[in-house]
């Protein structure tokens, strides 16, 4: 007796529902992911066990180059009247008033449409007195100056200096962030969540030892150094 054949039938799978279920997972981690921000340098941060993560609200970054470059950036409260774009023109604000009672001579003034473009800039490195040149340039040319490999004078001016009568750019900007309306950044700058040093594992201690040795001349004592999680292997 011959074998009876089974008729084959086509297998259909309907994928609709699959399709938005890939779908509102994709929204759903666009919606909240949080997305890096441009930096003028890629550092290798140095490894540790240390799982406390660093706030990504009313914070002052500072960023070290392996060369000593120091840029910053500085990040308001999402949930507040203060974000960051309010509080990035505020601190160009107090920091062009403090450099011209140090420099009647020589007096910055930005415009209003200045001031709004460096309060959408997420990272900054250059002298006060070229921030107006900066500030006048193309998107482009603007990551070029601040590119240390382009530009051997970027980063904003640091030096060991304990006289606060006169002090360097970078103590100006930082009083300068203690110094906005702000609350919230005020209190985290106080209790140390507010300041957090990013540098690269390579440099000398030396390089960032200059950073720290400003923040407490400062009496900011407290503050965070980024670190990647150290793996099983290391």
């Amino acid at each position: 007796m011959g074998k009876v054949k089974i008729k084959r039938k086509s297998t259909f799978i309907d994928m609709t529902a699959m399709s938005d279920v890939t779908v509102l997972l994709l929204t759903f981690f666009m919606l909240t992911s949080t997305f890096l921000q441009k930096e003028p340098i890629t550092v290798l941060t140095p490894s540790s066990v240390s799982e406390i993560k660093v706030p990504t609200m009313n914070l002052v970054t500072v960023l070290v180059s392996p060369e000593g470059q120091v840029f910053m950036s500085i990040a308001g409260d999402k949930d507040s009247l203060y974000s960051s774009e309010k509080m990035r023109a505020e601190l160009l604000l107090n920091v062009a008033s403090e450099y011209n009672k140090l420099h009647p001579s020589n007096k910055i003034e930005f415009t209003k449409a200045e001031v709004d473009k460096f309060s959408k800039i997420n990272m900054f490195g250059v002298n006060i007195a070229a921030m107006k040149q900066w500030l006048g340039m193309t998107q482009e040319k603007m990551d070029e100056y601040i590119d240390p490999s382009k530009n051997p004078n970027a980063g904003i001016p640091i030096d060991m200096n304990e006289n606060l009568e006169k002090p360097n750019e970078f103590q100006m900007w930082m009083r300068a962030a203690y110094n906005t309306s702000d609350e919230n950044l005020t209190t985290a700058i106080k209790t140390g969540e507010g300041i957090a040093i990013k540098a690269d594992k390579s440099p000398p201690y030396s390089t960032i030892q200059v950073v720290m040795d400003n923040l407490q001349t400062l009496k900011m004592n407290k503050f965070s150094l980024m670190t990647a999680l150290k793996s099983e292997d290391e």
